[in-house]
């Protein structure tokens, strides 16, 4: 659940701002005409990501054995891709976000108008939306599989809850004089969210391992299970936000580890970065 609940509140909170900002430039030009469509756009984007993640989470839950491996295993991957370059990519654009879609909404507001207004919005949304879904559907898998019903409810309450607090953030910068420190909270969440895409890759190469794509080298490297067990409540909880195995594969723990020492690299490169541009321009 608290995968779940940290992906879609950051997700949420991100389609929340789009959606303040775009309402914001029409009524900054004096176009509330054009609400329903921004809303209209909304739903529609939260419909196609809903249905994506179904149609995602019963594809794989239809497979067996093999197939379903991997199935696991290339989902694992392909969200732990988009995971990071969405984080590093957020890092980079969120200063030019609202210049970049208010220049959108005057540009759409004066050729098409409704129509216009619309796909802006459900581009922007259903993209933020399409991407948690292929999480939401990752984090699913992650979870005990042996308790489907209870891991269904786990991952809906997550959903549910985080969406539900990034839109009473979102309404609360939008309508009151609290301001959220969104640097930051981008960057602990963002932290936070390179854990679970680290576990996310092990998880991926520990199903690829048992279908015999990947060597595990040395089948367990170690294993701590009768300490930690992976199955109990808390290894459960490790299992599903950091990728937590009890008895890991060598490739799994390299894989895991090779991930955070690049991502560490490029994470501390655009840190630097800004650093450097500012003493550059100072001389």
């Amino acid at each position: 659940m608290l995968p779940t609940y940290l992906l879609s509140l950051r997700e949420g909170l991100e389609m929340a701002l789009i959606i303040g900002i775009v309402l914001g430039a029409l009524t900054k030009i004096r176009r509330d005409d054009l609400t329903s469509s921004v809303w209209l756009g909304t739903l529609s984007a939260a419909g196609v990501s809903i249905l994506t993640a179904v149609l995602l989470t019963s594809f794989g839950m239809s497979l067996e054995d093999r197939a379903e491996q991997i199935f696991e295993g290339v989902t694992m991957l392909i969200a732990a891709g988009i995971l990071t370059w969405m984080i590093f990519w957020m890092r980079k654009q969120a200063r030019f976000l609202k210049s970049e879609l208010e220049a959108g909404v005057n540009k759409a507001a004066a050729s098409t108008g409704k129509r216009a207004v619309f796909w802006l919005a459900f581009v922007a949304v259903v993209r933020e939306g399409v991407e948690l879904a292929l999480f939401i559907t990752a984090a699913f898998f992650t979870g005990d599989q042996s308790q489907v019903t209870t891991n269904i409810i786990q991952t809906l309450a997550g959903t549910i809850l985080g969406l539900g607090t990034a839109i009473l953030l979102g309404w609360t910068l939008f309508a009151t004089t609290v301001r959220l420190d969104l640097r930051r909270f981008f960057q602990v969440t963002g932290i936070l969210l390179i854990l679970f895409a680290a576990g996310l890759v092990a998880h991926g190469v520990h199903e690829f391992n048992e279908v015999g794509w990947i060597p595990a080298v040395i089948e367990h490297v170690w294993d701590v299970n009768p300490i930690l067990d992976e199955t109990s409540l808390i290894g459960q909880l490790l299992r599903t936000l950091f990728g937590y195995n009890g008895n890991p594969s060598l490739t799994e723990i390299i894989a895991y580890f090779a991930y955070l020492i690049v991502v560490s690299i490029f994470w501390r490169r655009e840190d630097t970065a800004p650093v450097k541009a500012t003493a550059q321009s100072k001389a």
